[in-house]
């Protein structure tokens, strides 16, 4: 738990200032995470991150990061999906290349892990970006997420009995996944009493729920790719916590269903 509460402090210590600044630094810095992010990925499904597949991964994902309005660099005359398509034709070509030591099995966790993580940190740099307070939109949606983790450890502790998805989280309950969904309430009735990001307080706690529900859904997802991998963390990157996606599960999945409900764009 020391450990724990060392490396958290640690991490808030860098990653706030870059969220404050915005701009290139923060770039720089979810371009980072990412990376590390989609690496970890590939780790746990036995690609190399030295080779083909792992360099057309990361070009895919660092393209996917690309904001819209950056077409001065090499190759974006393509548009993001014409350059999908032919990083998917030059993995499924590698297949043929290596006799099937790289399977069709393995693009497709390439590709996934690359979409996974590059479109779910962009929405990061969109939110970051977004009309009427970035600033004040990424911290309402950290709040969300890491009220849900707290009302759902410490209600599911108390009052947790009815098992949640005991085959892929055995920890996770019913009780403790509602009491993540009533506090993130909290949290959005306050922040929105605070500094107000919508009209209607209505409004606000209906993206908490969305926030909660598919935050929980993020994480869930982790915990079946570990599962499925038989690995207890993503990586090591954050000593007592695991690795970026460990860390960065949630969010991965609520910014973009809160960019498609219209919350920020």
């Amino acid at each position: 738990m020391k450990q724990r509460i060392i490396t958290a402090i640690i991490a808030l210590i860098i990653f706030v200032p870059f969220v404050i600044i915005g701009g290139l630094p923060f770039e720089i810095l979810v371009y980072a995470m990412a990376t590390i992010g989609f690496l970890e990925l590939l780790r746990m499904g036995n690609i190399a991150k030295y080779s083909i597949p792992s360099i057309l991964g990361i070009v895919l994902l660092w393209v996917l990061l690309r904001p819209e309005h950056m077409e001065a660099i090499p190759f974006m005359w393509l548009t993001k999906s014409e350059i999908l398509m032919l990083i998917v034709l030059l993995l499924l070509s590698y297949t043929v290349l290596v006799k099937n030591k790289f399977t069709f099995d393995h693009a497709g966790i390439v590709l996934i892990s690359a979409i996974y993580v590059g479109f779910g940190f962009y929405y990061l740099l969109l939110a970051r970006e977004s009309e009427g307070g970035g600033l004040a939109t990424i911290l309402y949606i950290f709040l969300l997420i890491w009220s849900t983790d707290t009302g759902a450890l410490f209600i599911g502790r108390a009052f947790g009995k009815r098992k949640l998805w005991p085959k892929i989280s055995p920890n996770k309950t019913i009780e403790g996944a509602l009491g993540g969904v009533l506090l993130a309430i909290i949290v959005s009735i306050i922040f929105q009493l605070i500094h107000p990001l919508e009209d209607s307080i209505i409004v606000m706690m209906g993206v908490a729920v969305i926030a909660s529900v598919f935050g929980q859904i993020g994480d869930l997802v982790e915990s079946a790719f570990k599962r499925h991998f038989g690995v207890k963390d993503s990586g090591n990157v954050l000593p007592g916590h695991g690795g970026i996606l460990d860390r960065f599960d949630s969010l991965l999945f609520v910014l973009p269903i809160l960019h498609l409900v219209g919350f920020f764009n």
